[in-house]
Protein backbone atom coordinates (compact mmCIF):
# COMPACT_ATOMS: atom_id res chain seq x y z
CA UNK A 1 0.00 0.00 0.00
CA UNK A 2 3.20 2.43 -0.36
CA UNK A 3 3.33 5.22 0.17
CA UNK A 4 -0.53 5.42 1.97
CA UNK A 5 1.20 2.94 4.14
CA UNK A 6 4.28 1.17 5.45
CA UNK A 7 6.11 -1.77 6.70
CA UNK A 8 5.49 -1.10 10.82
CA UNK A 9 2.37 0.84 10.47
CA UNK A 10 0.27 0.20 13.06
CA UNK A 11 -3.79 0.26 12.63
CA UNK A 12 -6.86 0.79 14.22
CA UNK A 13 -9.29 -1.72 12.30
CA UNK A 14 -13.16 -1.91 12.64
CA UNK A 15 -14.01 -5.89 11.95
CA UNK A 16 -16.80 -6.60 9.56
CA UNK A 17 -18.21 -4.05 6.47
CA UNK A 18 -20.03 -1.62 8.84
CA UNK A 19 -18.27 1.79 6.76
CA UNK A 20 -17.14 0.08 4.02
CA UNK A 21 -17.35 2.07 0.83
CA UNK A 22 -15.66 3.12 -2.14
CA UNK A 23 -12.40 5.28 -1.28
CA UNK A 24 -11.71 3.08 1.92
CA UNK A 25 -8.88 1.20 2.66
CA UNK A 26 -10.12 -2.25 4.05
CA UNK A 27 -8.89 -5.81 5.57
CA UNK A 28 -9.84 -8.78 3.07
CA UNK A 29 -8.95 -11.96 1.98
CA UNK A 30 -7.85 -12.70 -0.88
CA UNK A 31 -7.89 -16.44 -0.78
CA UNK A 32 -4.94 -18.70 -2.22
CA UNK A 33 -3.67 -19.29 0.96
CA UNK A 34 -2.63 -15.35 0.97
CA UNK A 35 -2.25 -13.59 4.12
CA UNK A 36 -4.73 -10.82 4.98
CA UNK A 37 -4.15 -7.68 2.98
CA UNK A 38 -4.77 -4.08 3.36
CA UNK A 39 -6.59 -2.72 -0.18
CA UNK A 40 -8.05 -0.08 -1.50
CA UNK A 41 -11.77 -0.33 -1.57
CA UNK A 42 -13.70 0.71 -4.86
CA UNK A 43 -17.05 -0.16 -4.60
CA UNK A 44 -18.86 -3.68 -5.51
CA UNK A 45 -18.45 -5.16 -9.04
CA UNK A 46 -20.67 -8.46 -10.49
CA UNK A 47 -22.29 -9.01 -6.89
CA UNK A 48 -18.89 -8.52 -5.33
CA UNK A 49 -16.49 -6.43 -3.45
CA UNK A 50 -13.80 -4.87 -6.06
CA UNK A 51 -10.46 -3.46 -4.10
CA UNK A 52 -7.39 -2.40 -5.62
CA UNK A 53 -3.53 -1.81 -4.36
CA UNK A 54 -2.43 2.24 -4.38
CA UNK A 55 0.77 0.90 -5.63
CA UNK A 56 0.08 -0.79 -9.12
CA UNK A 57 3.75 -2.11 -9.10
CA UNK A 58 3.24 -4.73 -6.51
CA UNK A 59 1.23 -6.91 -4.97
CA UNK A 60 -2.53 -8.54 -5.51
CA UNK A 61 -5.92 -7.11 -6.36
CA UNK A 62 -9.52 -7.63 -8.01
CA UNK A 63 -7.75 -7.02 -11.10
CA UNK A 64 -5.50 -10.64 -10.28
CA UNK A 65 -8.45 -12.28 -8.18
CA UNK A 66 -11.46 -11.11 -9.15
CA UNK A 67 -14.14 -9.59 -7.33
CA UNK A 68 -14.56 -10.50 -3.36
CA UNK A 69 -17.51 -11.94 -1.48
CA UNK A 70 -19.07 -10.07 1.43
CA UNK A 71 -16.85 -13.25 3.79
CA UNK A 72 -13.52 -11.75 2.16
CA UNK A 73 -13.92 -8.16 3.52
CA UNK A 74 -12.78 -8.37 7.11
CA UNK A 75 -13.07 -4.67 8.36
CA UNK A 76 -12.30 -1.13 7.81
CA UNK A 77 -9.22 0.93 8.31
CA UNK A 78 -10.56 3.90 10.83
CA UNK A 79 -6.37 5.28 11.49
CA UNK A 80 -2.93 5.10 11.44
CA UNK A 81 -1.34 5.10 15.23
CA UNK A 82 2.30 4.70 14.29
CA UNK A 83 4.46 6.19 13.95
CA UNK A 84 2.65 9.28 12.79
CA UNK A 85 -0.98 9.31 13.98
CA UNK A 86 -3.50 9.67 10.83
CA UNK A 87 -7.18 9.07 10.37
CA UNK A 88 -7.75 8.00 6.75
CA UNK A 89 -11.32 9.47 4.86
CA UNK A 90 -12.47 8.10 1.94
CA UNK A 91 -10.42 8.78 -1.48
CA UNK A 92 -11.89 8.69 -4.44
CA UNK A 93 -10.09 7.96 -7.57
CA UNK A 94 -9.36 10.83 -10.21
Amino acid sequence: MLPTLAEGDVLVIRPGRRGARAGRLVVVDLGGGRPLAVKRLTGRQGGGWWVERDNPAEGVDSWLVGALDDAALRGVVLARLWPRPRRFAPRLAT
